[in-house]
């Protein structure tokens, strides 16, 4: 049995003509458009938890990360798809990516379960190819007129793409192609092929803009990299960015075409599970903000595209709610693996009774969120978005194995200083595992890096919103019902107790049972 997973990052769905009927808001992407042809386009999917690493934790493991801890490494009392596959079925598991976050602190044991893993560099700011000064570590040297997310790093990555086929995410979905053409004729692997592409910054060459952006549409400065906040680029500076956006994303289409050739030319489709979708969207000036994981959890951001590619099933489109956390047991069942392997609960469910018609329903409703901001109910009509009844956001609590976060661990380092270790706690604490693991007060917890931090609530996550997303699916109108909203709470309890929330975070959220 042959299993492709594609995962291209920060994935705009109101990019894709597959989900949306205006052109003037979509990107060109003929080879989604051709992979869709051939599979189930799933209409509402959703992530789980965001951002990047928590929402690869919930691909990989089948469980809500939110609930429990921020960013973070995979953890040593997890069962992840390529080691469950190999134990059970003897699967050859193997990665290609650019996501240079695997490679860091806050990646760890993501690769490890692979068989055989590669890794491109040269993404966002990862430092490949920085070079020390005189001083020792090379300074920052912003121009004065940028606007944006900027780092030495990443402008010295940039200067290395001299042809498209330097770029990180070319390369690795080159390279699995190129492994998949040299392997077809196998049997039993997984090949998980992930672009960075289009997560910022929106570098592609200049004839992928210019398929969206002509002389004289714009005049400014030449903005990549938005920082995650408030938009402060103006409108001009704002439709710029969309392009470069959507410019990206077609680099990024035309080189899954390759990968889709090999599968024509051996017709892999006949005996191949490919699975599409993305760890989460992106706002690009939408209620004012630019990118990801501070605000509420608007559509932008947690209504993804999936596509399911099945040798026995025909093409079509599907309306259930789903979730990223349902690839996992669609995987087992697909090999033939029972759940009954793994000595804790799935949050998530296989995909293929849907599929093959024996249900029209998955999830009666929905959770997702950000570690320590609102957790979202969604039930198919309405998302309701509970916000921390304090302005402490307290009580709240991390709970670890392996103490890393984005970049750095917790601990001393000035990136997320630990203000007092005697606070640290140890002990079976999850009620899902009888596996130890550290408990971090939130308290203790200091960042430097204010768009991960969860010491506070904010002002742009401090609303508690009810929205009917079927009438109002940019939700740009909050719904005051206190019957319904009654409603909405009991289903958002039920809901976390299914994903098996500690207890702390229904007093936070002002839920006490």
């Amino acid at each position: 049995m042959k299993t492709i997973f594609v995962l291209m990052d920060t994935v705009n769905r109101r990019m894709l003509d597959l989900y949306n009927g205006n052109p003037a808001e979509t990107a060109l992407t003929p080879n989604l458009r051709r992979l869709a042809a051939r599979g189930v386009v799933f209409d509402n999917h959703w992530t789980g938890s965001a951002p990047c690493m928590p929402a690869r934790r919930d691909l990989l493991t089948g469980r809500l990360n939110f609930l429990e801890k921020p960013w973070g490494g995979m953890e040593p009392f997890d069962f992840s798809m390529p080691t469950l596959l190999a134990q059970h079925r003897n699967v050859h598991s193997q990665m290609f990516t650019d996501h240079a976050h695997y490679i860091i602190p806050g990646g760890e044991n993501y690769t490890k379960g692979f068989t055989a893993w590669d890794v491109y560099r040269g993404q966002e700011g990862d430092p490949v190819w920085v070079r020390p000064d005189k001083n020792g570590i090379r300074s920052e040297h912003r121009p004065a007129w940028f606007k944006g997310a900027f780092s030495e790093a990443e402008a010295e990555n940039r200067s290395h793409f001299k042809t498209e086929y330097e770029y990180p995410s070319v390369r690795t979905l080159y390279g699995a192609a190129k492994w998949l053409e040299e392997n077809h004729d196998a049997d039993n692997f997984l090949l998980w092929a992930e672009a960075f592409d289009p997560h910022e910054p929106y570098d592609c060459p200049k004839y992928y803009l210019d398929l969206y952006e002509k002389p004289g549409d714009y005049n400014g400065y030449d903005f990549t990299h938005p920082n995650y906040g408030y938009n402060e680029f103006d409108d001009a500076e704002t439709e710029h960015l969309k392009r470069r956006c959507k410019a990206t994303l077609t680099m990024t289409d035309r080189h899954l075409g390759e990968l889709l050739d090999v599968m024509d030319r051996y017709d892999m489709w006949k005996d191949t599970m490919l699975i599409f979708t993305t760890d989460h969207g992106y706002h690009l000036g939408e209620h004012g903000y630019m990118g990801k994981n501070f605000m509420a959890a608007y559509n932008e951001v947690y209504h993804i595209p999936m596509i399911v590619c099945h040798p026995e099933l025909e093409p079509g489109r599907c309306n259930a709610l789903t979730q990223n956390i349902d690839v996992l047991p669609t995987v087992l069942e697909y090999y033939g693996i029972p759940e009954s392997v793994i000595p804790y609960s799935l949050h998530g469910h296989s995909l293929l009774p849907l599929l093959r018609g024996e249900t029209d329903t998955l999830h009666e409703t929905i959770i997702y969120g950000y570690f320590g901001h609102e957790v979202t109910l969604n039930d198919g009509v309405y998302t309701y978005i509970r916000a921390p009844k304090n302005e402490r956001n307290r009580p709240l609590n991390v709970y670890c194995a392996v103490p890393s976060l984005l970049r750095q661990y917790m601990g001393a380092n000035d990136g997320c200083r630990v203000e007092d270790y005697d606070k640290i706690e140890t002990g079976r604490f999850l009620s899902w595992t009888q596996y130890p693991v550290y408990k971090f007060p939130a308290d203790i917890v200091n960042f430097t890096n204010w768009s991960q931090s969860f010491e506070a609530r904010k002002e742009f996550n401090d609303k508690t919103m009810l929205f009917n997303i079927v009438e109002d699916y940019r939700q740009e109108h909050p719904i005051e019902d206190a019957a319904l909203e009654c409603e909405m709470i009991e289903k958002l309890r039920a809901a976390m107790k299914r994903c098996d929330a500690p207890a702390e975070q229904y007093v936070r959220l002002g839920l006490e049972l």
